[in-house]
């Protein structure tokens, strides 16, 4: 990328990408590296400061991950949050204890001290709101460090060593819930780091397309097109990169939201001239699918069909030499756990039980360095339409997974009917792009009802809504009764099949990734 680049070593915290995640949004290139990562290869990435994340483990247990000793012999700046605080307190000559009062969620600290971290944020006397999550605290700060903040429940909230330029917080910038918490961060590479925050995806656009023509040579290309935002802007950015070395995939399950299939062929086919394979095998999914009710297996059902479809096409064009993906930087983080270790984390909509050893391919991958919010920019930049830049997540099973219960066509006609109304009211009202996710579910339960003059046994249709500021947790929007009484009543008068609507209130914990 550059060399203004910030390395984070991960301790396992649940919330790790999202300290990524605000340095990239300051315009500081940024990876996420396990804490036990070869040294090697933690030198090599030639870091101007390092943070260390936090993580489940106490310091004082036997075992307990430790910061490489030449992170504090670098001379780079060093930022501990949490766990990553009190592990460099505890390598560097202090002491970590239980603590009297555990702290988790939102929290108070009192600003003692002024400190470089706080330019244009806090001062000297204020009291700010933070969020905690530890049950140990520091009893002892190491030598050189002067505390700077303090809680009811930790003593050395933040601590500071100016002239070696490390600093320790105890509660985490990163989250939503630390309303100051990304100026924080961005002083810490702007101010202490000493960084200018020119990484643009401009630049990353460029960079990429010259890593691709290295890679590629003369060599053509494949990629599984699904319509979803990861493998459309891959393709645009590849096509751009090698033209028509570059043949797209479009294995159309059937599953997919009204109209988006069209969608598909027409964008990349008729606009961006990209050659397209478009499969319609819908009856082939359908009928593997049906009867079954369990998600899992209708996933497992539809990972492997897609392989199977996928390498039929792939094999009638020949020749390819490579495979284009559009595997995200979540999706290697993800790969490796700090504290477990490798996983086996596939992105399902493409390669759900990963890759047959049959297909010979090298990997292309220009997302690999990419968070989601960074692909969508991405795509603007290369001219995609917003129609499909910003379009909400949508699983890789498709409708499959929305219809709970067996799957059929009429079933997934009159989910996509549904879902066609509410998304359409939506974009009315000018809330799409407020909300993260936003569909319809069609439940395994039918309503008794009155219709007119006569009684109704249809299918009852769930509709939710979710908003979300970073991926990690989500919040029901709150749609006013106007609003779904209007939907609800189209839904019921225009879709055969449906008499009954309700409204799913519930939210997503913090913790996960997935939405489906």
């Amino acid at each position: 990328m550059n060399d203004e680049k910030i390395l984070i070593l991960d301790f396992g915290s649940q919330v790790t990408q999202l300290i990524a995640r605000r340095v990239r949004e300051s315009g500081v290139y940024c990876e996420i590296l396990p804490f036990n990562a070869d040294l090697a290869r933690i030198k090599e990435f030639g870091a101007r400061g390092i943070i260390l994340s936090g993580g489940p483990s106490s310091v004082g247990d036997a075992g307990s991950p430790r910061v490489p000793e030449w992170v504090f012999e670098a001379g780079v700046p060093v930022l501990g949050i949490c766990y990553g605080q009190m592990v460099m307190c505890a390598q560097l000559g202090g002491a970590v204890a239980g603590a009297d009062i555990r702290e988790f969620g939102a929290a108070y600290v009192d600003v003692v001290d002024d400190c470089s971290l706080f330019e244009g944020v806090w001062h000297k006397g204020a009291r700010e709101k933070v969020w905690m999550s530890h049950g140990d605290r520091i009893s002892a700060p190491p030598p050189g460090f002067r505390t700077v903040a303090v809680s009811e429940g930790a003593p050395f909230a933040l601590i500071a060593d100016d002239a070696r330029r490390f600093y320790g917080l105890m509660f985490h910038p990163e989250v939503v819930h630390t309303p100051h918490g990304a100026q924080l961060l961005r002083n810490f590479t702007h101010k202490v780091c000493g960084l200018t925050g020119d990484w643009t995806m401009a630049g990353f656009r460029e960079t990429e397309i010259a890593k691709i023509r290295a890679q590629v040579g003369q060599g053509r290309v494949i990629c599984g097109l699904s319509g979803g935002v990861d493998s459309s802007v891959a393709a645009a950015l590849i096509h751009e990169a090698i033209g028509d070395q570059l043949t797209c995939i479009f294995v159309d399950h059937g599953l997919l939201r009204a109209g988006e299939a069209e969608e598909v062929v027409r964008v990349f086919r008729d606009q961006f001239n990209i050659p397209l394979v478009h499969r319609d095998a819908s009856d082939l999914f359908l009928g593997q699918l049906a009867g079954v009710s369990d998600p899992e297996q209708k996933r497992k059902i539809i990972g492997k069909l897609f392989i199977d479809v996928f390498d039929e096409e792939a094999t009638k064009l020949g020749g390819a030499e490579f495979l284009a993906q559009g595997t995200l930087y979540p999706d290697v983080i993800e790969s490796v756990s700090a504290i477990g270790g490798p996983s086996v984390t596939i992105k399902s909509h493409h390669n759900v039980g990963g890759l047959p050893a049959y297909m010979k391919l090298k990997l292309v991958e220009p997302l690999r360095e990419l968070f989601k919010d960074e692909v969508r920019a991405l795509g603007r930049e290369l001219g995609l339409p917003e129609s499909i830049v910003g379009r909400h997540p949508f699983p890789g099973p498709g409708l499959a997974i929305r219809v709970l219960g067996a799957v059929t066509r009429e079933s997934v006609a009159v989910l996509q009917k549904a879902d066609a109304i509410y998304l359409e009211e939506i974009r009315a009202a000018g809330l799409y792009d407020a909300i993260w996710q936003a569909f319809a579910v069609l439940l395994p339960v039918k309503s008794v009802g009155v219709m007119g003059d006569g009684r109704t046994y249809d299918q009852v249709c769930a509709l939710r809504a979710v908003t979300s500021t970073d991926g990690m947790t989500a919040d029901v929007y709150p749609f006013d009764v106007a609003f779904l009484t209007r939907v609800a009543s189209r839904i019921v008068n225009e879709v055969r099949g449906i008499n009954r609507v309700t409204y799913d209130i519930t939210s997503k914990p913090p913790g996960t990734i997935e939405w489906e």
